[in-house]
C-alpha cells in the first residue's frame, strides 16, 4: 500500500519507491505536516520534527497546551487567524470576517488517481489517492485535501477542493494549492526566469528572511517565469543532496513563494496568483485549486528530473501521440514568413520529402487577409487566392509529395481589422470607458464566455473537417490586459483570469477529443506557456522562437529540469540565424535539435546539395537514436550557465538497462591553445565494458564515469560531437 493510515498515532503516511510523506492530526484536530524526504521505516515523525513557541505568536485557545498557528507546520495554512507567515488560503466568510481554522473531519483512501473537474491533472490507475476533509471551526466551509501517490515514479500530487455548505456565498481572496514546511536548515530556491526568445534561464538564490517570489500576472504562465521550482540543500548538485521539485499543473497566473521565518524554518506556497484574484463560492458549490506535482530526491537534481520526465510522459500527456513516434516536420515560418503561395509551399515540401521529412506545417498567413500581423485573426476562413485553391487542394498536393499536412492557428486572439471584431467587438477584453491596449496588433478574446468559445470552436472544426490535417500548432502571441468581462457582475471581476483559463481548457478538451488523430503542439510566442497544464492537452510545446543552436543550449538545459525531451519542439534553422545573426555549423544545429522533436524551420529550396545531404543524414541518425533519446534517462553533464567551469555544454541519455547511451557535447565558447576537456558520464554499469562510436577500444564503465570521456576538438566555431556508448556483450 502506498498510503498508510495509523489510527493510533492519527498519522497518514504516503510512500513511494524512494520517498515518504507524512501528516498527522494533532490534539485539536489541526492537520500537521511532519515529514517529506527519504523513505524510512514508519514512525510518528512529530516525535522528532517538533515545533516550539516564541513571543508574539498567539495561542490557539482550544486546549491548555501552547499551540500557535504561527509556528505549526501545517498542511493547510490560512490567513487571518494568527499565522503571520506565508499562507495558502484567505477566506472571506458569510459574515464578512476574514479567517478560517480547519479541523479534521475524515479521511478516505481509494485506488486510482483522483481527477479534477475542468482542470488538467496527472492520471493513472496504478496510483492511490487520499482525500482528507477538514472543516472550519465556526462556519460550514469544508476543505477536501487531495493527494495522489505514484509509487514507482516518486511522484506525489496535491489539490484542494473548497466546498461552501453555508446558506450564503463566501469569497476566496487567496486560493493556493500547497503549503510545504521544511525541516530546519539552509535552503536554496532554484527557478527559471527569462523573456521572449530566452526562456527558462536557471537562477539559484539562498532563501533568506524575506519572501522569494516567482510569479506571473500576465494571464499565462509566461516566458518570464515558469511554474516550476525547486527547494534544495545549499550544497545540492546534480548527483548529491536533497531536492524538492514542485510543478504547477496550470497555464495561467501563478505564484511560488518561499521564506525563512522568525524561527529559522522555511515554508513554500504554490498556486494561483492571488493578485487580481477574488472568487465567490455560492452555497453548495465548490472551488477547485489546480494540482501541484511534487518529487523529492535525496540524490540531487538529476534523479528528481528523471522522475518528472517519466511521470509527464506516462501520466500527464494523453492520446495516441503520447507514445507514438512523432513525425519529422518542416515549418515554413522562418523560410517564408507571410510571403508564400501554394506553389511555393509545395516546392518546399517536394525538396523536404527527398531528405526524409514526413510532415509539412503551414504557419501563419493562410487565412482571411493575413499578409501581415496587423489583421485577420478571428477570421478562420481560407484565403483561396493566396493558396491558389481550397485548403483541400493544397493538402492533397502536399500529400502527393509524400508528406502529411499541418496548419497553424491562434484561436485565443483577434485583430481589430477582422470581420469577427467588426461584428462582435464585445468578444475582446476591454474595460468600460477605456481604449483596450494592443499587443502585436491584436486583442485577447474573452474565453470566460461560452458564446465566444463556441464561435471559435465552430470555425476551427469547419477548417479541420474540410481536409485531412495531421498536425495543429496552437499559438498565443500576447498576454492579457484590459481585464474585464461583460459576462460577470462588478463584484465578480476578480474571477476573470481564472475563468479565462477554465474556458481555454474547456475548448482544448473539446477540440482534442473531437480530433484525436491530430498531433497538437502548444506555442505561445515560443515557450511562453511551457507548463504541465498545456501538456495535458498537447504532448509537445514549441520550446522557443529562438532557433539558434547555441542559445538553445541554455533554453533546453533549463527546460530539462522538469520537462522531458519528448515535449520540446526543436528545429534546425538557417544561418545567419534570424534572431541573433549567429552562424553555427549545420551539424551542431542538428545535434542540438535531436534532443527534442527534431524538425526544420527554413526554406529548403535555397539549400545547397551538400546541405540537403547533411539534413538527410541527420534525419536518418535521429531516427536511429529516436527511442534512446525520447525515452532514455536524461543526465545533465556540463552546464552552459558557467563558462568559467567549462567551455562545453554536454548531456547524456541512457537506456533503462544501462546497455546504451548517447552523449552530446557542444563547445559554445572558444579560446586559444585550448586545454583538453573530459566529461564524466553517468548511469552506466561500473563493471561493464563499453565501446564509443564503434571503436575497437573498450572502456570500463567506472572509468568513463570517474575519469571521463575525452572530448575531441574540431577547430571550427561551435563544434559538436555525438558519442554513442554501447555495452560489449
Amino acid at each position: 500500500m502506498a498510503i498508510i493510515e495509523n489510527k493510533k498515532d492519527q498519522t497518514y503516511t504516503l510512500y513511494t519507491k524512494n520517498t515518504m510523506y507524512q501528516m498527522k492530526v494533532n490534539e485539536i484536530g489541526m492537520l500537521i505536516h511532519t515529514y517529506y524526504g527519504n523513505k524510512m521505516e514508519y514512525m510518528d515523525m512529530s516525535l522528532v520534527n517538533r515545533t516550539w513557541g516564541t513571543a508574539f505568536s498567539p495561542n490557539v485557545q482550544d486546549v491548555e497546551k501552547y499551540i500557535s498557528y504561527s509556528h505549526e507546520k501545517q498542511e493547510l495554512s490560512c490567513a487571518g487567524v494568527g499565522d503571520f507567515r506565508l499562507t495558502q488560503m484567505s477566506v472571506r466568510n458569510t459574515d464578512g470576517s476574514l479567517g478560517c481554522e480547519p479541523r479534521f473531519v475524515s479521511a478516505e483512501i481509494t485506488s486510482g488517481k483522483y481527477s479534477l473537474s475542468g482542470l488538467p491533472a496527472f492520471y493513472g490507475e496504478e496510483a492511490q489517492s487520499l482525500k482528507v476533509t477538514l472543516k472550519d471551526k465556526v462556519h460550514d466551509v469544508y476543505f477536501h485535501l487531495m493527494y495522489g501517490v505514484f509509487e514507482e515514479k516518486d511522484l506525489i500530487t496535491r489539490a484542494v477542493i473548497v466546498e461552501n455548505k453555508t446558506d450564503a456565498k463566501i469569497s476566496l481572496e487567496k486560493a493556493l494549492t500547497v503549503t510545504l514546511d521544511f525541516p530546519d536548515g539552509e535552503y536554496d530556491m532554484v527557478y527559471f526566469h527569462g523573456r521572449h526568445a530566452r526562456e527558462r534561464m536557471l537562477e539559484r538564490k539562498r532563501i533568506e528572511h524575506s519572501k522569494a517570489v516567482v510569479s506571473s500576472i500576465r494571464g499565462a504562465s509566461s516566458h518570464m517565469q515558469n511554474p516550476f521550482a525547486m527547494i534544495c540543500d545549499k550544497n545540492a548538485t546534480e548527483d548529491y543532496g536533497s531536492v524538492w521539485g514542485l510543478a504547477f499543473v496550470y497555464s495561467g497566473n501563478f505564484e511560488i513563494c518561499a521564506e525563512k521565518d522568525h524561527q529559522e524554518k522555511t515554508r513554500l506556497t504554490m498556486g494561483i496568483n492571488h493578485e487580481n484574484f477574488k472568487f465567490e463560492i455560492l452555497p453548495n458549490d465548490v472551488f477547485i485549486c489546480p494540482e501541484v506535482a511534487m518529487v523529492y530526491s535525496g540524490e540531487g537534481f538529476g534523479k528528481m528530473s528523471n522522475s518528472f520526465h517519466k511521470a509527464i510522459r506516462e501520466n500527464l500527456c494523453r492520446g495516441e501521440f503520447k507514445n507514438a513516434v512523432r513525425p519529422v516536420l518542416i515549418n515554413n515560418w522562418e523560410g517564408t514568413y507571410f510571403d508564400f503561395n501554394a506553389d511555393k509551399l509545395v516546392s518546399m515540401a517536394h525538396d523536404a520529402a527527398k531528405m526524409g521529412v514526413e510532415l509539412f506545417v503551414m504557419d501563419d498567413g493562410w487565412f482571411g487577409k493575413r499578409d501581415n500581423d496587423r489583421c485577420a485573426l478571428g477570421d478562420w476562413i481560407v484565403n483561396e487566392k493566396k493558396l491558389q485553391g481550397t485548403l483541400k487542394n493544397l493538402s492533397e498536393r502536399i500529400n502527393k509529395e509524400g508528406l502529411k499536412f499541418g496548419i497553424w492557428f491562434e484561436p485565443e486572439c483577434i485583430s481589430a481589422d477582422s470581420d469577427l471584431y467588426r461584428a462582435h467587438p464585445d468578444y475582446a477584453f476591454a474595460m468600460p470607458g477605456r481604449t483596450p491596449q494592443v499587443s502585436r496588433n491584436q486583442y485577447v478574446l474573452d474565453f470566460t464566455r461560452k458564446e465566444v468559445r463556441d464561435n471559435i470552436y465552430n470555425q476551427l472544426v469547419k477548417i479541420l473537417e474540410s481536409t485531412k490535417i495531421d498536425y495543429v500548432k496552437w499559438d498565443f502571441n500576447r498576454h492579457i490586459t484590459d481585464l474585464y468581462s461583460i459576462s460577470l457582475p462588478t463584484e465578480r471581476q476578480g474571477e476573470v483570469f481564472h475563468r479565462y483559463i477554465l474556458g481555454l481548457y474547456e475548448l482544448l478538451e473539446r477540440i482534442t477529443s473531437k480530433f484525436p488523430h491530430i498531433l497538437f503542439e502548444s506555442c505561445s510566442g515560443g515557450g511562453g506557456r511551457f507548463d504541465c497544464g498545456m501538456l495535458y492537452y498537447m504532448p509537445q510545446v514549441w520550446t522557443s522562437d529562438n532557433t539558434d543552436a547555441i542559445d538553445r543550449l541554455k533554453i533546453q538545459y533549463g527546460t530539462s529540469f522538469a520537462y522531458p525531451v519528448r515535449t520540446m519542439g526543436a528545429h534546425v534553422s538557417v544561418c545567419p540565424n534570424h534572431g541573433n545573426a549567429r552562424t553555427t555549423p549545420l551539424k551542431t544545429r542538428g545535434n542540438v535539435a535531436y534532443f527534442g522533436t527534431y524538425g526544420l524551420e527554413l526554406d529548403v529550396t535555397k539549400m545547397t546539395d551538400d546541405e540537403k545531404a547533411e539534413i538527410a543524414r541527420q534525419i536518418k541518425e535521429f531516427k536511429k537514436y529516436y527511442d534512446l533519446i525520447q525515452y532514455g534517462d536524461y543526465y545533465r553533464l556540463l552546464t552552459p550557465f558557467h563558462p568559467e567551469e567549462s567551455l562545453y555544454c554536454a548531456w547524456q541519455v541512457t537506456k533503462d538497462d544501462k546497455s546504451e547511451a548517447l552523449v552530446c557535447a557542444v563547445r559554445y565558447e572558444s579560446d586559444a591553445s585550448t586545454a583538453p576537456q573530459y566529461v564524466k558520464l553517468k548511469g552506466l554499469k561500473e563493471n561493464a565494458w563499453y565501446t564509443v562510436n564503434d571503436s575497437e577500444e573498450k572502456y570500463l564503465g567506472a572509468a568513463l564515469m570517474n575519469i571521463g570521456l575525452f572530448l575531441e576538438y574540431d577547430f571550427i566555431s561551435y563544434p559538436s560531437r555525438l558519442y554513442h556508448i554501447v555495452e560489449v556483450k
